[in-house]
């Protein structure tokens, strides 16, 4: 016999099945679970970082298995990602408990119709050529209200060392902390920069920092 607790649990087995993760969370699960608990952490700064705001978009989205953990604390998320597979895998797995719009969309292209009052991108920078970073800047900004908030999060410089042979082959253009927040200066008013070690977020060395989150505010016209 179940414990009472868990006859719930059981209910929405039968009613919804199992949660299926995404193509790359899955991947991580099955590959390097430590770093599934890293990726869902991050998303977990970003939400309450922007709770409160009514519309979010985020660009680089992935298979977007995580954002559900934002959308607890913001009134709605859209998604875009260059790579349409992601975008697909999305369109199998999206729950009506957690809606949210997503399509393919490449952001160095143009900035998206619709304006947010923030923005989030993860894991994206650091696979943008330095020749076409301040593009990206660029169009996300624009894809912003005046009083808008963008958060940036990307594996720091330093922790390059001890990145692995296949990572160090998709990160092209990784920055130290300063570097990064006078280069979102050129974009927003406000810039705050933290650093961050496997989950936790802090304000601690940069150099030291493995991952590092930039959050501008308020956009430059």
């Amino acid at each position: 016999m179940i414990e009472k607790q868990y006859e719930g649990h059981l209910e929405l087995k039968r009613k919804k099945g199992l949660t299926r993760l995404g193509i790359e969370k899955s991947a991580s699960w099955q590959l390097d679970p430590r770093h599934l608990a890293f990726s869902l952490s991050r998303y977990k700064f970003v939400a309450k970082m922007l709770s409160g705001k009514k519309n979010v978009l985020e660009v680089g989205c992935g298979d977007g298995f995580a954002i559900p953990i934002v959308l607890q604390e913001v009134g709605s998320v859209h998604a875009v990602d260059i790579d349409p597979v992601f975008i697909e895998d999305i369109a199998e797995r999206v729950e009506d408990t957690w809606p949210f719009t997503f399509a393919v969309h490449d952001i160095l292209s143009g900035s998206l119709p619709n304006i947010y009052d923030g923005a989030y991108f993860l894991d994206v920078f650091e696979h943008i050529p330095m020749s076409h970073e301040r593009i990206l800047l660029k169009n996300i900004a624009n894809s912003l209200i005046s009083t808008g908030v963008c958060i940036l999060g990307t594996p720091s410089l330093e922790s390059q060392a001890y990145a692995s042979s296949l990572s160090k082959q998709g990160h092209i253009n990784c920055k130290s902390g300063p570097d990064l927040k006078k280069l979102m200066l050129d974009y927003f008013d406000n810039v705050f920069l933290f650093s961050m070690n496997d989950e936790i977020v802090h304000t601690g060395y940069y150099v030291m920092a493995h991952y590092l989150f930039v959050i501008g505010c308020g956009v430059k016209r």
